[in-house]
C-alpha cells in the first residue's frame, strides 16, 4: 500500500494535467499515468509514475526502437547528447534498442508544486523533442553519426 505522501503525489500530477487539459490514462492500483502529445515531428509517449519506495516520481517519455544495425552509433550519440543535458538523461537498452529521456523528482520532502511539475514536464518534453526526430534518423540510416554531432555542436 503506497504512503499518504506517494498518493498525494500522484494525484498532483493528475491535478496538473487536468488543468492544461491534457488527455491521459490513469492506472491507479501502479500509480502510473500515460499520455501521448505531439512533438514538432513525432508523437511523445510518455509515462509517469510515482514509486513509493524511492519516494520519486518519473517521467519517462520513449523515442524510438533503435535497428541492431544502428545501436553502435546510437550509443556514441546518447552519450553526446547526455554530455550537454541539465536535467534528465538518455536512458538507452543497447540489447533491444529502446532508447527513452528520463527526469526524477524525489518528493521525500513534500508534494511538488504545480510549477515544479510543469518545469519537470516541460523538460521532459522539449528535450524528447529536440532529439527524438535526430535519433530516428540516425535509427534509419538517414543521417550519420557525424551529422548527429554537428547538430548538436551547433
Amino acid at each position: 500500500m503506497a504512503s499518504n505522501l506517494t498518493l498525494q503525489v500522484y494525484q498532483a500530477f493528475q491535478a496538473h494535467l487536468d488543468k492544461n487539459k491534457f488527455k491521459y490514462d490513469a492506472h491507479d492500483e501502479d500509480l502510473v499515468i500515460s499520455l501521448t502529445i505531439n512533438g514538432d515531428d513525432l508523437p511523445i509517449k510518455t509515462i509517469i509514475r510515482v514509486i513509493d519506495e524511492r519516494s520519486i516520481a518519473q517521467i519517462l517519455c520513449y523515442c524510438s526502437n533503435i535497428p541492431e544495425d544502428k545501436r553502435i552509433d546510437v550509443a556514441a550519440a546518447v552519450a553526446v547528447a547526455n554530455y550537454g543535458i541539465v536535467n534528465g538523461s538518455f536512458d538507452y537498452d543497447i540489447s533491444d534498442g529502446e532508447l527513452r529521456f528520463r527526469v526524477t523528482h524525489n518528493f521525500s520532502d513534500g508534494v511538488p508544486s504545480d510549477e515544479v511539475i510543469r518545469y519537470l514536464l516541460a523538460i521532459s518534453f522539449s528535450t524528447t523533442d529536440k532529439y527524438n526526430d535526430r535519433f530516428f534518423m540516425l535509427g534509419k540510416g538517414m543521417m550519420t553519426l557525424e551529422q548527429f554531432i554537428q547538430a548538436e555542436n551547433k
